[in-house]
């Protein structure tokens, strides 16, 4: 018989922009109390204006994909495995129904079943020799415009050194050349985040546990610019080119971590993509989830 897990802690992230979501909460929490668990609940309205801080030994989210991703971004540099509770619509994430929580969560807790592992990314922005800021991301980093229609021009270079190597002083050796691009925006997305807007953008669809990453171009002005999977030993550098406007300066020009976190970007800006040290460790009725929700919400056939 397998050994039960250790689980004293949880903590709720609930979305109350969802349906039922505060009362649904309260169900959770009562029940797991009964297992002598402490509960810890975090709920917002919209963007969430707090970081977390603490350890739990599972975290429970109530409500779509984003409320996954923003508490992968917390909680994955803590080992913390998250099971996702579905109350939105699509939910390539969030896969767990209202009415199977409890049994997925005893499964986990039984070590009947253990979390995906999910490939996450750092993402820093080096500007005039200083690094402005760092971030996790589970699904993607998105360069592009404000606005329709714009053609950003961005240079992409690959190098072998992980972000811990890559330092002020060596990052001016980019890397091979990988080429420049013309287009609307540029995707970086980890395997998870294949199925997110890369998918829309014409990327391929990969395994979420897979370690890669995906350079998926938006709208490109040169055909030839495809989707390109790389190994995710491989740091991606970003370069947004100079005079892009009359006085140099990129206005307009934005970098969005997991379709949540937004940053300005200028002329020059390195934006540095590399596979982070942390998983997000996502729990999951089985094996083959993933696959059964491709082909539901994806409405693809089947015998």
């Amino acid at each position: 018989m397998s050994e039960t897990m250790h689980c004293s802690t949880a903590v709720l992230f609930v979305n109350l922009q969802k349906k039922n979501a505060a009362s649904f909460a309260e169900k959770i929490k009562a029940q797991l109390e009964e297992l002598d668990i402490k509960i810890t609940i975090f709920s917002f309205e919209g963007k969430p204006d707090f970081s977390p801080h603490g350890y739990w030994d599972i975290c429970f989210t109530l409500g779509g994909d984003g409320t996954v991703l923003f508490a992968a971004r917390c909680l994955a540099h803590l080992g913390v495995p998250i099971l996702p509770i579905n109350l939105g619509s699509l939910g390539f994430l969030a896969e767990v129904n209202m009415d199977d929580w409890f049994d997925v969560f005893l499964k986990w807790k039984n070590e009947k079943i253990h979390p995906s592992q999910r490939c996450m990314f750092n993402v820093s922005v080096l500007r005039d020799s200083e690094f402005i800021m760092e971030n996790f991301c589970l699904n993607d980093a998105v360069i592009s415009y404000t606005g329709i229609a714009k053609l950003i021009k961005l240079n992409v270079h690959i190098n072998s050194m992980n972000d811990q190597q890559l330092t002020i002083n060596n990052i001016q050796d980019l890397g091979v050349a990988l080429g420049a691009y013309r287009c609307d925006g540029l995707i970086v997305s980890t395997p998870t985040g294949s199925t997110a807007y890369s998918m829309a953008a014409g990327g391929p669809i990969l395994d979420p546990e897979m370690e890669a990453v995906v350079i998926n171009p938006i709208c490109p002005f040169t055909l030839s610019n495809r989707p390109f999977v790389l190994t995710s030993k491989q740091t991606v550098i970003v370069t947004v080119a100079e005079n892009q406007h009359k006085q140099g300066l990129t206005s307009g020009v934005l970098l969005t971590i997991d379709g949540q976190d937004i940053y300005d970007l200028k002329s020059d800006d390195k934006i540095i993509i590399s596979q982070s040290a942390h998983n997000a460790q996502l729990v999951y009725p089985g094996k083959f989830a993933y696959y059964s929700a491709l082909r539901n919400k994806l409405f693809w056939s089947g015998e």
